[in-house]
């Protein structure tokens, strides 16, 4: 690497502070985790991590869960979900593409339901315990669990993207259409 060429993290390091990189972490969470995991992704040490976690719980961008062992950290997956959708309308694709994307998305879908015999990710997980997998197969078919709930996630919200494209057209462009 030339000295010309900046080192990514080095870069990130240097261009963020604790408390940014504990707010990109947190709302990238797809799954509830606690303020130390959170601290550890961000780079930042507990106290301070924690009293960031909690401002976003009080400012609605977070959610606190206190009812198991540790206390965790979620973001709000509803917000998530319509600034993604904003995102993709805001794309420069056309619903058409959308609309494609969501059709492969679904077929992808059927076929893995036809190559296992299984309606959903938990029942192909299901299928590790026959005992004729080898070590390769059975990581195949972790991974393709992993990309079907995935690939659930995506078509909600590609499929909300579509039906309410017009309502999540920017701003100026819904006034244009309008006048």
């Amino acid at each position: 690497m030339s000295e010309d060429e900046p080192n990514s993290e080095g870069l990130m390091e240097r261009q963020t502070t604790g408390e940014d990189r504990v707010r990109m972490t947190a709302r990238q969470l797809s799954e509830p985790q606690t303020a130390n995991w959170i601290a550890s992704e961000a780079g930042w040490s507990h106290e301070p991590t924690k009293r960031v976690l909690d401002r976003l719980v009080d400012d609605g961008i977070l959610h606190r869960d206190e009812s198991g062992t540790h206390t965790t950290y979620y973001p709000d997956y509803r917000r998530q979900a319509m600034q993604e959708a904003m995102r993709l309308r805001d794309s420069g694709h056309t619903v058409e593409e959308l609309t494609d994307r969501l059709a492969d998305m679904k077929t992808q879908i059927r076929d893995w339901e036809g190559e296992f015999g299984v309606e959903s990710p938990n029942q192909l997980r299901g299928t590790l315990a026959d005992e004729s997998l080898d070590g390769d197969e059975e990581d195949r078919r972790r991974e393709i669990a992993r990309e079907w709930e995935h690939l659930q996630r995506r078509i909600q919200i590609v499929g909300f993207a579509i039906r309410e494209w017009d309502f999540l057209a920017p701003t100026t462009e819904s006034a244009e259409a309008s006048s």
